[in-house]
């Protein structure tokens, strides 16, 4: 079985992500998103939130499932028995910094490699740190994130009084 796994902190997930895990789902038998647990951020979403919202937006996808992790991608990978982690690209400025993460991956665990995925034109511009930010400005994400999502966010922004 060809496991993957697309690692990312999902704060929140947007269309952006969800067209890279359908892409890299039909290129493996199991795909694992894997939510990161970063004790040096102070993310939007709960990790428990922010899986929540990627199982319902991934609900279609058979063979996704949903997970969190802490600490070492590759430790995680190995112990997922996964041969291949996916990066999503928007534009070239990703490039170089996720090429660096790839490098130090590739000298911890040579038999882990990384897949770069190229996110379609119409979400090249689009992060979850945007997405945040329009939100918390009292803006429309709909076309931005999946509909639960939107609402999350307008949640949110609602309960600390962040929103105009």
């Amino acid at each position: 079985m060809r496991t993957a796994i697309y690692p990312g902190s999902f704060d929140p997930v947007t269309n952006g992500h969800l067209d890279v895990i359908e892409r890299a789902a039909k290129l493996c038998d199991r795909l694992i998103v894997a939510v990161a647990v970063n004790r040096d951020k102070v993310p939007l979403f709960t990790v428990e939130e922010r899986e929540g919202m990627i199982c319902a937006a991934c609900a279609t996808f058979g063979n996704v499932t949903v997970t969190r992790f802490e600490g070492l991608l590759v430790n995680f990978a190995r112990a997922h028995g996964a041969g291949a982690v996916v990066r999503g690209l928007r534009a070239v400025s990703d490039f170089e910094f996720e090429f660096q993460l790839a490098q130090m991956n590739n000298a911890l665990a040579a038999d882990v490699e990384t897949l770069f995925m190229m996110t379609r034109p119409e979400w090249s511009y689009l992060s979850s740190r945007t997405v945040k930010e329009i939100a918390a400005l009292g803006g429309a994400v709909a076309d931005f994130v999946p509909a639960p999502v939107a609402q999350a966010l307008a949640r949110k922004f609602a309960e600390r009084g962040e929103t105009p």
